[in-house]
């Protein structure tokens, strides 16, 4: 097997390693278990229409970032990119919404974007998640932010700085929608067909674009 190596974007989780991952999964069942967390996993590979609808057939995860597969079925599969929809995608399945209200739950396991590997982002990579459904209360938004604090103070990680912003009410973020489809609307003969792609579906992610016609002038 000379000469064959991890396909680029991936790595070889070796012994002296696997016990920080270890550590970091325990620490996370630890602290989330105690918040009332339970653990849950989730298949590698999920329906590709669960991603297009869940996360947004607009969004790079989406367009851009998913491995998908033809299963030998004539189905479409695709690697989990991210941990939300298969969650909530048991829970409706399972019948989670009859259980007492909010059910909290964590997962942590291998996920996949076809990316540019650069310095932090692989293509394949583990993550440790957590999600509250069931409830629209701020206070679950406050206990995440809460809980993973912790979880990082007690992996050891110093130098963290918590930054919390906020995209307004429904009502505000619908205003501030439609003056934005306007702005971009009138400037579309100078952004890049990506970004014009994007002005009625989702015009946000505009601002994810590296475009240089998307830049603001100094």
């Amino acid at each position: 097997m000379s000469g064959i190596q991890a396909p680029r974007g991936t790595f070889d989780l070796l012994p002296e390693v696997s016990a920080d991952y270890l550590r970091i999964e325990e620490l996370a069942g630890r602290i989330l278990g105690r918040a009332g967390y339970r653990r849950i996993d989730t298949p590698i590979f999920e329906s590709t229409d669960l991603f297009e609808r869940g996360v947004g057939a607009s969004t790079d995860i989406v367009g851009k970032e998913m491995y998908s597969f033809d299963d030998g079925g004539g189905r479409s599969m695709t690697l989990r990119p991210e941990g939300t929809a298969p969650i909530c995608r048991s829970y409706i399945e399972h019948g989670m919404h009859k259980l007492q209200q909010p059910v909290r739950l964590w997962y942590s396991g291998p996920f996949f974007r076809h990316e540019n590997p650069q310095a932090g982002r692989f293509r394949q990579f583990r993550q440790v998640g957590a999600e509250a459904l069931g409830s629209d209360s701020p206070l679950l938004d406050a206990e995440s932010i809460l809980l993973l604090a912790e979880l990082l103070e007690a992996a050891g990680v110093g130098g963290t700085t918590l930054r919390v912003s906020s995209l307004g009410s429904p009502e505000r973020r619908a205003a501030y929608r439609d003056q934005l489809i306007s702005f971009l609307r009138s400037k579309s003969p100078e952004l890049s067909a990506e970004v014009v792609s994007r002005i009625d579906s989702n015009p946000l992610r505009a601002f994810d674009s590296s475009d240089p016609s998307c830049r603001l002038s100094a």
